[in-house]
């Protein structure tokens, strides 16, 4: 039986464990972030790998910082065949890489060389792509750099967000890894280098990254919006004078002559307002400063009354 350490952290990873454990693989640990506080009452939460790994009884590790720890001389010493990360979030050593007998292969959630590092679906959603995929790479010891051992694709909808593109790929890379890892255990994949002069980066997702701007069309707001939901979340910091987030619009097709973040169109359950370049859309979820999310039709019987049309809603400032 091959026997497998596995290395991730969120959902994703947790499906694609899940597959391993389904598929008899001898898991002989899991490495994963440590326990965090999590919601408004801080209660604290494993992650969901750890939460598969104690279903199963598996062995889980927790270090703070994988490099140099008791749980990586714990890894080496189990000398798996397979070394097997997804989101784990951290660069592994050389000397932790050289542990696994037949290699180190990491769960990428992108089409490499294309988006290498932390955030590459929200990147994929945020600049309008169509397609985004996995890619299983040999781990090295630089960011998403591993020759490419297969990659399978997947297309993104016109209402996907990175909360649908994750579950969706969670699926798709376990697949893809159940298909392959027999094939590289009998020595019958090629690993291919990637082209280093098509290599683009997604760094995680900084604060200031968050906000929304009218120099942004409609589309371009759409796009950032649903890149960054579930979480964190996109806001204009001045939407009638307090920092908004906005969970969901809908660009439309027609134009206005309206500057951006003026009201093109108000009832009592649709509010249109300009973006960029006369481009138009519907407000359909927000989230107010201090306020729970609310569909458009509760935002314009409460604290949007008497917006007008022709009214300026929205500044940058």
């Amino acid at each position: 039986m091959t026997s497998v350490v596995f290395m991730g952290t969120p959902q994703f990873a947790a499906t694609i464990l899940e597959g391993l454990v389904e598929a008899d693989y001898d898991i002989k640990a899991v490495v994963t972030q440590p326990d965090r506080l999590t919601g408004r009452k801080r209660v604290l939460t494993h992650p969901p790998v750890k939460a598969v790994a104690l279903k199963h009884g598996i062995r889980v590790l927790q270090p703070q910082k994988i490099s140099g720890s008791p749980e990586m001389a714990a890894v080496i010493e189990l000398a798996p065949d397979l070394i097997i990360t997804a989101a784990f979030g951290q660069f592994l050593p050389d000397a932790l890489i050289a542990a696994a007998k037949v290699g180190a292969v990491n769960v990428h959630g992108s089409l490499l060389p294309k988006y290498r590092g932390g955030a590459p679906v929200q990147y994929a959603i945020m600049n309008g792509d169509s397609l985004t995929g996995v890619t299983l790479i040999y781990m090295v010891k630089k960011m998403d750099a591993g020759a490419m051992l297969a990659q399978a694709k997947l297309p993104i909808g016109a209402t996907d967000d990175t909360g649908t593109i994750f579950a969706k790929m969670s699926v798709l890379g376990r697949t893809l890894l159940l298909e392959t890892l027999p094939k590289l255990l009998q020595g019958e994949i090629e690993a291919v280098p990637q082209a280093e002069d098509q290599v683009t980066f997604s760094p995680v997702i900084r604060p200031e990254q968050e906000t929304l701007s009218l120099q942004q069309t409609a589309v371009e707001l759409d796009w950032k919006i649903r890149a960054l939901r579930p979480q964190p979340g996109a806001y204009f910091k001045q939407f009638l004078g307090k920092r908004t987030k906005l969970w969901q619009i809908k660009p439309l097709t027609e134009k206005t002559t309206l500057a951006a973040g003026f009201v093109v169109e108000v009832d009592k359950k649709h509010l249109k307002v300009a973006a960029a370049k006369g481009t138009v859309y519907q407000l359909e979820v927000l989230q107010p400063a201090g306020k729970p999310k609310m569909n458009i039709s509760a935002y314009l019987n409460g604290q949007g009354q008497g917006i007008k049309t022709g009214q300026r809603i929205i500044t940058d400032e």
